[in-house]
């Protein structure tokens, strides 16, 4: 009969690491949650302000008397909230994001950090741009398409908080789909496709921004098309990435 295995240091030092590391998870998410709430606490004062800037690409384009409404009581008060909140989290990103890379970097090979300190950048970038893209230019072209297609004898007034939650959801789903060119250098450097299948699939790109951009979008052709050429563009810059940062297998450095 084998004797029952017994605790030796390598046990010890195996909890010891996991306990150590549990540790540090929790000081990084704790500098995360910090950095969110300083700047949730800078932003609350100018809450009403803030949501007036969201709200200007739909209210300059009203009709003249219509105007935005509140069903709820406390949605005066709770909707500028939200966004101040939602504001928090969007500044402090960067912070988010290093201390997401300060906890997994240790355990990186070298060129696995010199991969990724880049993507992670483009990606923050990324979608700062889409953000900034559904703001600027989708927005206010979906917004004049639907206030002209407003039946006759109908007032377009939106609730403050159903107006939130679908610009919120606009800029997630335009910040995601500018990650186009990080998705196609991740999936080239795990090995899943190849830069002349990527060169390959142009077509099936093209068609599958489309489709995305007409399931995502307003019901509008031109807002569609605004978001459907970036990404066919954003492609490209993520075949031009493949080539640039990840080496056809066999071939060594110089």
């Amino acid at each position: 009969m084998a004797a029952p295995e017994l605790d030796g240091p390598e046990d010890e030092g195996l909890e010891q690491g996991l306990f150590s590391h549990l540790i540090e998870l929790r000081s990084r998410l704790m500098r995360g949650i910090v950095a969110v709430l300083v700047v949730l606490g800078a932003l609350i004062p100018f809450a009403n302000r803030l949501y007036t800037l969201l709200a200007e690409p739909l209210v300059s384009r009203l009709p003249s008397g219509a105007h935005l409404i509140a069903t709820e009581v406390a949605s005066p008060f709770v909707t500028p909230l939200k966004l101040a909140f939602y504001a928090a989290l969007f500044i402090a990103m960067p912070v988010l994001v290093y201390q997401l890379w300060a906890f997994v970097s240790p355990g990186l090979y070298r060129n696995e950090k010199r991969l990724a300190r880049p993507l992670l950048v483009a990606a923050l970038l990324l979608f700062y741009l889409g953000c900034a893209f559904a703001y600027f230019l989708v927005l206010p072209a979906a917004f004049r398409f639907l206030t002209a297609v407003t039946p006759q004898g109908v007032e377009m007034m939106t609730d403050i908080s159903h107006y939130l939650d679908f610009v919120m959801l606009m800029f997630f789903a335009f910040g995601l789909c500018f990650e186009v060119p990080v998705a196609v250098v991740i999936l080239a450097a795990i090995g899943v496709v190849n830069l002349e299948q990527l060169r390959a699939g142009r077509r099936y790109a093209v068609v599958g921004a489309f489709t995305i951009a007409a399931f995502i979008t307003p019901p509008d052709i031109t807002s569609m098309i605004m978001l459907a050429i970036p990404m066919c563009l954003l492609y490209e810059l993520g075949v031009l990435a493949v080539r640039w940062l990840i080496k056809p297998e066999g071939v060594e450095a110089t």
